[in-house]
């Protein structure tokens, strides 16, 4: 009797079955096929060489690769294509080597069996393939295609530093418009990625507008327009999309971010070339999407018009809306404490986000996170953003608030703001976490070992 007539049990046709769908060509072997059983070994072996290869040896760059839509694309193709030839060996391998006829409760087992496993294969690959599906939307709708093209040798075109300006809007309920209530530029060494964060408080008046027709508008700095705008940097975005002409040629939507960028580049005296902006309701999504964020509050925070909530002292778990308050409330405080809850709020986000939460929570984080974030930042920088990213954890990072008593908000002192910031860009990076000082009254803020030098109001 040869190979390919043999008989097999209900026990073995179990086992060959198993056994081919653990590694490619076992049951062609069992049959005497021994050509097509040893290619399939061949071509499973090498698939797995080929993921453990990129899982360690181009770990590195698989993040990079996984903000790349055509990569993402690609990788979805391949996923459907690996599901389907496995799927396919199964079967193959299962009617080689099911039980004959004779065998009815057998081949049923058989069956059941052979269908388990292809259902093994092919369900973890379609939520994979959702989650890269998923990934690329988010990556497509919230990054603009670009404009011109990235070198990939030198994605900065040659420029030391590159700064970005991260903005934290508030569409408060009431209100209309939005209005940028944190705005931080980050100051990042292109080579090294030392960082120095520049914040600016949402109340500096008499802000001087870039030259051109938002400068002849308001000579001697902007002072707004009407009861509704009485004249702080925090209204400027939203003027700029309710008056196309102090930024001609600029598309609603992106006059905003504009007439802000140059505003800001203009009142530190370094170029800033990419905007982040995180609007705090849509924030407040991504922290429901998360189950919540852990923060320690020190003293009680009171909120509310009419003082109708209070997030009560001590290490709690906010939900999105507690976070929002916990974030925005200025009752019983001011800006400055304000500015800080923000800063511990973000990295207490980032800190919390784990891969695991990410996961788990993939697709509601997805959704929240495509409305709650928009930018400038073309796709294809993306990966040189990501290696910057790493070479930035990999330091510490100084900050420098520009609130009394360093400068005043009513009067600011513009040159003294360059002075300062040309300053600290000027200093070697320092081999501990350092902060620039606020003023002679003011306390530095703790140091910390957190790659972001967090206000008191975090620890």
């Amino acid at each position: 009797m040869t190979g390919r007539e043999r008989d097999f049990g209900p026990g073995a046709s179990i086992a060959l079955t198993m056994a081919s769908a653990l590694l490619w060509g076992v049951a062609h072997l069992a049959v005497d096929r021994r050509k097509t059983g040893l290619a399939l070994m061949t071509a499973h072996v090498l698939m797995f060489a080929a993921v453990l290869t990129m899982l360690t040896a181009f770990s590195a760059n698989l993040l990079s690769l996984a903000v790349r839509p055509a990569w993402l694309t690609a990788l979805t193709v391949v996923l459907v294509l690996v599901a389907l030839a496995w799927s396919g060996v199964i079967i193959w391998s299962f009617l080689l080597v099911r039980p004959d006829r004779s065998h009815s409760v057998g081949r049923l087992l058989t069956t059941t069996l052979a269908v388990a496993l292809c259902a093994l294969v092919l369900a973890p690959t379609a939520y994979a393939t959702r989650l890269v599906y998923l990934s690329r939307d988010v990556v497509t709708t919230i990054f603009p295609t670009n404009t011109a093209p990235i070198v990939a040798q030198d994605p900065w075109n040659g420029a030391e530093r590159v700064n970005f300006l991260l903005i934290g809007a508030d569409a408060a309920p009431g209100r209309p418009g939005v209005r940028t209530d944190s705005m931080t530029v980050a100051s990042v060494d292109t080579a090294t990625g030392a960082t120095v964060l520049f914040g600016l408080p949402r109340n500096l008046q008499r802000v001087r507008l870039p030259e051109g027709p938002a400068r002849d508008r308001f000579p001697y700095g902007f002072t707004g327009e009407g009861a509704e705008t009485p004249g702080l940097l925090n209204e400027i975005f939203q003027y700029a999309e309710d008056h196309a002409e102090v930024v001609p040629g600029v598309a609603k939507g992106k006059r905003g971010p504009h007439l802000l960028k140059r505003t800001i580049s203009d009142i530190l005296g370094i170029p800033v070339s990419y905007y982040a902006m995180v609007d705090m309701k849509g924030f407040a999504e991504i922290i429901d999407a998360m189950g919540g964020v852990r923060v320690k509050i020190k003293e009680p925070i009171v909120y509310g018009k009419y003082r109708e909530g209070l997030l009560p002292a001590g290490t709690r778990r906010l939900s999105g809306e507690e976070a929002l308050w916990y974030g925005r409330s200025r009752t019983d405080s001011d800006d400055y404490v304000r500015m800080g809850r923000q800063k511990c709020l973000l990295n207490a986000v980032a800190k919390q986000a784990d891969p695991g939460t990410v996961l788990n929570r993939f697709e509601r984080l997805a959704d929240a996170t495509k409305r709650a974030i928009s930018t400038d930042i073309p796709q294809d920088l993306l990966p040189a953003l990501i290696d910057l990213s790493q070479k930035v954890k990999a330091t510490k990072i100084k900050s420098l608030s520009f609130v009394p008593p360093l400068i005043s908000t009513a009067y600011p002192d513009w040159s003294l703001i360059r002075h300062k910031v040309s300053q600290a860009l000027s200093e070697r990076p320092p081999s501990r976490s350092a902060t620039v000082p606020h003023g002679p009254s003011r306390p530095a803020p703790q140091q910390t070992d957190s790659p972001v030098n967090l206000d008191a109001t975090c620890t």
